[in-house]
């Protein structure tokens, strides 16, 4: 995972809000982003979730009431989230947080259209996977 871009703007205060679900991301540049974590878990960067290439991704569902047990630091680029579903393998740097915060309609909309171009509810628990999501073949 990168460090930072050149330039990027670097975070300035994180705080959890468990009760509302969100993490608050303020960074350098001046801009605040209040994250919720179903979108935090949803959009993942771990391999269970992005998966190893374009088109390997894997919708998830059932996140909606999920919560953040942890938020452990990685470096000076990032934190890795460990959420209550049991998910603790993404590890979000700075830039990608602020992509989130800063794209969060968006990908909100596309989350909600890819749950209705799958046929899906969006809290609908998460079909079980046959074999493993990382082995080769």
């Amino acid at each position: 995972m990168a460090g930072l871009k050149t330039g990027a703007p670097a975070p300035q205060n994180l705080t959890v809000h468990s009760q509302s679900r969100v993490l608050e991301v303020s960074f350098s540049d001046g801009a605040s982003f209040r994250i919720p974590f179903e979108l935090m878990r949803v959009y993942s960067p771990s391999a269970e979730v992005q998966g190893h290439g374009p088109g390997q991704e894997t919708l998830q569902t059932g996140k909606r009431d999920v919560g953040l047990e942890a938020l452990d630091p990685v470096g000076n680029y990032a934190v890795q989230p460990r959420f209550s579903d049991g998910h603790e393998s993404g590890i979000f740097s700075w830039d990608y947080l602020y992509f989130l915060g800063s794209e969060h309609e968006r990908l909100w909309q596309d989350y909600l259209d890819r749950l209705q171009a799958a046929n899906v509810d969006r809290d609908a628990p998460m079909a079980a996977k046959a074999g493993s999501a990382c082995s080769s073949h």
